[in-house]
């Protein structure tokens, strides 16, 4: 008798124990982001710190990558619950196409929602005489690390304005800060840069050497021949000595996830993000330019359940 009770008392100790260990089990978001001179960056750490205070049991990281393709294939991976990425690569990984990096069909992404604009941002040093994109032949270029959003964007818009990389003098395949130090070395003529408005590299560039601002023409945009892309322009003053607007092309960026985060985190996630966008702002000023009256508007991937219960609750879906 006294055994049974005392096999009793340590079944219901092991289950109490098991049922405590599950309730204050950690939720582990890891942030994908992109380099630290970039703008995916610091809106990540922005959204961290919302996650980290709003969601309970929370353990919040913030992973600095090579940005959308990388994030999108670690997303896929499960090493990661949210990742930024630009739209084209988005639908480029939900079709597993190769050549964009994506071995096979990311079938396990879903939609957080639309966020802010990358402008596509052309600067060369004043001294290398390039104006225009057809400048840029004969010349040395970076166009961001190999498969990346960026270089992707860059091969879109040589393509259309009839260049290619063959016809540079260079390119180099680097991130944003480090083609920014080449610029101030003279080792580096141009930088092709995708990004939110204000961005750091650029701004550091921008306040050590005048610069030309290269423009992409409404019909280069239109050259291009995907939705993704649609024109826009860099407000005059956005940098020091950018006197006028340029005009350029931008690409919405996606918060992605991916369908094993469960739905109430994916829902909290949604809701925490965008009823905060005044935090957000302050993190990064392109964080001002997510909307949620966008949010769900042209997605090439499937909502996530859970955001899609915030939308819905919102009255944008």
């Amino acid at each position: 008798m006294r055994l049974t009770k005392r096999f009793s008392l340590l079944a219901a100790a092991a289950a109490f124990t098991a049922s405590t260990a599950a309730v204050a089990a950690p939720t582990f978001i890891n942030i994908l982001t992109g380099g630290t001179s970039g703008v995916y960056y610091p809106i990540g750490v922005g959204i961290s710190q919302l996650y980290s205070k709003g969601i309970d049991g929370a353990k919040t990281s913030v992973q600095a990558t090579k940005a959308s393709v990388e994030n999108l294939n670690l997303l896929q991976a499960g090493r990661g619950e949210l990742g930024f990425a630009l739209g084209d690569s988005v639908a480029d990984g939900w079709n597993g196409v190769e050549d964009a990096g994506f071995k096979a069909p990311l079938k396990k992404l879903r939609a957080i929602g639309g966020s802010y604009p990358n402008y596509i941002q052309i600067v060369a040093s004043k001294e290398s005489g390039i104006k225009t994109l057809a400048d840029l032949k004969g010349k040395s270029l970076s166009v961001g690390a190999p498969k990346s959003g960026t270089e992707l964007n860059a091969r879109a818009i040589l393509k259309a304005a009839g260049l290619s990389y063959e016809d540079m003098g260079k390119v180099e395949y680097l991130p944003f800060a480090e083609s920014v130090e080449l610029i101030k070395n003279r080792q580096l003529d141009a930088t092709l840069q995708s990004a939110g408005l204000g961005m750091a590299a650029i701004r550091d560039l921008a306040s050590t050497m005048p610069l030309n601002y290269v423009e992409i023409p409404q019909e280069v945009v239109t050259k291009i021949g995907n939705d993704a892309y649609q024109a826009a322009k860099i407000p005059a003053g956005t940098y020091d000595g950018q006197e006028a607007d340029v005009p350029t092309v931008a690409i919405t960026n996606i918060l992605v996830t991916h369908s094993d985060v469960p739905d109430d985190i994916a829902y909290q996630m949604t809701k925490l993000l965008f009823e905060n966008l005044d935090q957000l702002g302050n993190a990064h000023s392109a964080a001002k330019d997510i909307k949620l009256e966008n949010a769900t508007k042209a997605l090439p991937i499937p909502l996530h359940p859970g955001a899609e219960r915030y939308y819905k609750e919102a009255g944008v879906l």
